[in-house]
């Protein structure tokens, strides 16, 4: 077995989906080890979080230094220092600067929460509702310059209800984040999802069959089609 790509997670706040990646990590079997957490904020729930499950975490505050280059400068030091291969970033609220994102190209990786390329930036749940759509969910992708439109490795649907608001749709999004980032994750640390040409290739796999059977549609029909042959079985 290829030894497990050595990730470091980068948050701001709860760490919700920083914690789905190191409970998908515990797994041996699974191709990525989170050894480090850093956070631009010492008041970020996620360290908390991080420190009980034994991961080493590092507060690099944008306060402590005099420009964003040398902030992105001080995390590029700590990834070195943790031996990072890969970089997760996990509701991480400040936007990386040109060199550092041109450095880790390839080997970053971001979740959105929404189905990119529509409501790039803040406030994705509410721009959903508003615009009345009844399919929304998340998108993992690769780091790129322009904020939100790297290169897609991953997505989840979920349905939007007729009585959501931004809370409860959120949610539901969430959940779906935590079930998604693990596992493009997972295939950006096996080498199955990569990015080449401004593209993300998805190589060695054996079958996609499963997914080109599955539909998400909201409101669903077939619910209703599948009580009407209930009920035509059932009737003499």
């Amino acid at each position: 077995m290829n030894a497990r790509k050595r990730t470091v997670v980068l948050i701001s706040g709860r760490g919700s989906n920083m914690t789905a990646l190191i409970a998908a990590a515990s797994n041996p079997a699974y191709p990525a080890e989170i050894v480090g957490v850093i956070s631009d904020r010492a008041n970020a729930a996620g360290l908390g979080i991080a420190a009980a499950r034994g991961i080493p975490t590092k507060v690099i505050s944008r306060s402590d230094y005099a420009g964003k280059e040398a902030h992105d400068g001080a995390i590029d030091a700590a990834l070195a220092a943790f031996g990072a291969e890969i970089v997760a970033l996990a509701g991480y609220m400040r936007i990386l600067g040109a060199r550092f994102v041109e450095k880790w190209q390839g080997r970053m990786v971001n979740i959105h929460p929404a189905l990119l390329p529509a409501f790039k930036g803040l406030d994705t749940h509410a721009r959903a509702l508003r615009a009345g759509m009844r399919i929304h969910g998340c998108t993992v992708h690769f780091v790129t310059l322009d904020m939100d439109d790297g290169p897609i490795i991953a997505q989840a649907a979920v349905p939007v209800m007729v009585g959501d608001n931004e809370d409860t749709l959120a949610a539901r999004v969430l959940k779906a984040e935590h079930r998604l980032y693990p596992l493009a994750l997972g295939l950006v640390a096996e080498g199955k999802a990569r990015m080449e040409g401004g593209r993300t290739v998805l190589a060695h796999f054996a079958d996609d069959a499963d997914n080109g059977t599955s539909v998400v549609m909201a409101p669903d029909p077939l619910r209703e089609e599948t009580d009407l042959e209930h009920l035509a079985r059932i009737t003499p």
